[in-house]
């Protein structure tokens, strides 16, 4: 499968991860000169466009948006009508319109729509949606989910303080996807409403808590930004607490940070005794080799990219749950400017 990068930062991370499981990287843009000469010595042959239009003109089956977070849209709707899959690295959209227009995109298009959320994918979220899909923990009522980074003052400064990157534009909210696109994947659900609150009012781009009403009723919890103490493996914690047990990922650094714990009360078991148990993923192996824990997610939403183009396959997260992701952090800046009160998040479940 020929396939595009565009933007050359994690972009070129993620054509190292494309060539890997099968697809052929054959063009790839950025407007940075020093990002196109550093990819030109890691991707030999391949060719290097300063104009992401000019890969439009491309034959090509397949592109990987790892532009900037707030730019992807109308990219990926420029590619879909030229009937080209498109995986988008990060946010689906800036607001409800462009959320629709990238439906409607996706909707008339021969071609794919994914996000590339590899957090869907990764060996402790996977565990607990088994642990939901056997029945072990019955109705979902309760899900807690973060992304969060003990970083210096220092080093957020110089990821968010800069206005004119991308991180510095965005709302402190918007970057949700991480913890949004697990929830919902898990639960099935759509979210409804949302209510954003910052977490240090004395500084309030840092970190930020949104609580999500989902459409079946449950509640969602999520922290995301920069926050002291997280394990320092993956940067996520995944709770789920349902009417008969709890799993949850354990808070530890390094391989058991992947384990889930599952505890079930005395009351639902069928011995009368409590059940708790520490569970670890069997590893992924590519090309005869154990994948790294931190790279499964990645490698499992590039292969079923790769099964999109192939087979017809579905999307490991299609369009409307990327859209629906989304517009919780856009409905959450909207909540934390009006003093946290809650706000609808758009539906965006029609076909």
């Amino acid at each position: 499968m020929r396939t595009g990068v565009i933007g050359l930062g994690m972009g070129l991370h993620l054509a190292d991860w494309c060539r890997k499981v099968g697809l052929e990287v054959v063009a790839a843009c950025d407007r940075d000169a020093e990002r196109r000469a550093a990819a030109r010595a890691q991707l030999p042959g391949v060719v290097l466009a300063e104009r992401w239009e000019d890969l439009l003109e491309h034959r090509l089956d397949g592109v990987v948006l790892a532009n900037d977070f707030d730019e992807h849209a109308p990219l990926a709707m420029a590619f879909l009508d030229r009937g080209v899959h498109v995986l988008s690295e990060s946010a689906a959209c800036v607001d409800a319109a462009e959320g629709e227009r990238l439906i409607a995109a996706a909707d008339r298009s021969s071609a794919t729509y994914s996000l590339a959320e590899n957090y869907v994918a990764h060996p402790h979220v996977r565990l607990i949606r088994q642990a939901i899909k056997a029945g072990e923990l019955g109705r979902v009522s309760l899900i807690e989910a973060d992304y969060l980074h003990g970083m210096s003052p220092a080093d957020v400064v110089g990821l968010i303080g800069d206005p004119a990157h991308w991180r510095g534009r965005i709302a402190p909210t918007a970057y949700c996807t991480h913890t949004l696109s697990p929830v919902l994947a898990l639960t099935d659900a759509w979210p409804v409403e949302v209510s954003a609150f910052s977490v240090d009012k004395k500084d309030p781009r840092a970190a930020v808590v949104m609580t999500v009403r989902l459409s079946t009723g449950a509640m969602a919890l999520t922290r995301h930004g920069f926050l002291q103490g997280e394990p320092d493996s993956h940067w996520s914690w995944l709770s789920v607490r349902g009417t008969k047990a709890l799993a949850e990922s354990v808070r530890a650094a390094g391989e058991r940070s992947w384990s889930v714990r599952v505890r079930t009360e005395g009351w639902a078991t069928p011995d009368g005794h409590v059940r708790e148990e520490e569970r670890t993923p069997v590893p992924l192996v590519l090309a005869g080799k154990p994948v790294a824990r931190g790279a499964e997610g990645t490698v499992r939403v590039l292969r079923a990219f790769r099964a999109t183009m192939e087979r017809g396959g579905s999307p490991l997260v299609p369009v409307r749950p990327a859209v629906a992701a989304s517009l919780v952090g856009v409905a959450g800046a909207e909540s934390l400017a009006n003093g946290s009160r809650p706000v609808p998040v758009p539906v965006m479940t029609t076909e």
